[in-house]
């Protein structure tokens, strides 16, 4: 077992982070209000420790060294992750606010439309909803809880499954003329998501098609994109269940190899939407509720599709931040 090097005083390490940002002990010391022979004795006990030169006196003036340089970033992250720790844990008890990240998507035809049945369990509950569609960086965006697209490969996360995005393979009424056998998919250009292109080739290997190296494709940064290609196009793609089945109602598009083709594939294989956070939001009470309420949503049942995304008709959110 191997085991981690003892950490030195803290009082010593932050008199170093304060010393690299002055570039001397008597700024460092004005900072942290002791004499600047104070900051010297702390900077001492910190080299003793660490069994290394910080720094070079040159009379008055100091060189932080090579070893000084490369452990500066990592002393500056570490005291900045402990102050927003200490902020977030004494606001933590008494807080109302949800800083909620999701999908576009999601967003648009599943939460919006729902979110008021939330507000009516907590009242006081302060919503501020961004979207995201990659998942966002919780600490650096000030995110509590987010709700994505993809396939459940988020590490150290506490992550739940809400709904299942089924796939059907559409394109134009023009190009499907070209598609009689899953095979003729090889000599169209495949429209993939940016977060899943590989989905194409698992695809394939579904309809007994002999995956090549090389597929002729474009890829396209969302589901609403992605659609919008194949309605102008641009070539076969793999539509959202949602919105394939108007668009094929409509004539906008058809499923040449039919709406079934891809009915049997493996749950592991197709993608959805999460519910994402790390494990210690769950901590906070609104939090908490939040995802207990998101967890209990029956989100297969009303999906909201009642504008058209052609049209560039937005919904607004029914959720009004506090000033």
């Amino acid at each position: 077992m191997i085991r981690s090097p003892r950490l030195p005083p803290l009082n010593s390490l932050r008199a170093f982070w304060v010393v690299m940002r002055h570039g001397s002990f008597r700024g460092a010391a004005e900072e942290l209000l002791i004499s600047p022979q104070a900051v010297s004795q702390q900077i001492q006990l910190l080299e003793e420790s660490l069994k290394i030169t910080l720094f070079r006196r040159r009379g008055r003036l100091i060189e932080p060294t090579d070893q000084a340089a490369l452990l500066a970033p990592f002393v500056q992250a570490g005291f900045h992750e402990l102050t927003e720790g200490v902020a977030r844990v004494t606001r933590a008890n008494n807080r109302k606010r949800i800083n909620i990240n999701v999908s576009p998507y999601f967003a648009m035809h599943y939460l919006m439309a729902r979110l008021d049945r939330f507000s009516k369990q907590m009242p006081d509950a302060d919503l501020r909803l961004t979207t995201m569609v990659t998942l966002p960086d919780f600490t650096a965006d000030e995110v509590d809880v987010s709700i994505q697209w993809g396939f459940a490969e988020w590490k150290d996360l506490d992550i739940t499954l809400l709904v299942r995005d089924p796939k059907i393979i559409c394109c134009t009424p023009e190009l499907a003329r070209h598609i009689r056998k899953p095979e003729d998919l090889l000599t169209q250009t495949l429209l993939h998501p940016v977060l899943a292109h590989d989905m194409w080739n698992t695809v394939l290997r579904h309809l007994q098609v002999d995956v090549p190296l090389q597929t002729n494709s474009v890829q396209l940064l969302d589901a609403a994109t992605l659609r919008r290609a194949a309605i102008a196009g641009m070539g076969v793609g793999l539509v959202s269940d949602l919105h394939a089945h108007a668009d094929l109602a409509a004539g906008r598009l058809v499923a040449p190899l039919g709406v079934e083709a891809l009915a049997g594939m493996d749950p592991a294989e197709t993608p959805g939407f999460y519910l994402v956070l790390p494990r210690s939001h769950k901590r906070v009470a609104t939090i908490e509720a939040f995802s207990n309420w998101v967890k209990t949503e029956q989100w297969d049942k009303e999906p909201t599709v009642d504008f058209d995304e052609s049209l560039g008709l937005t919904p607004t959110l029914p959720v009004r931040p506090r000033a």
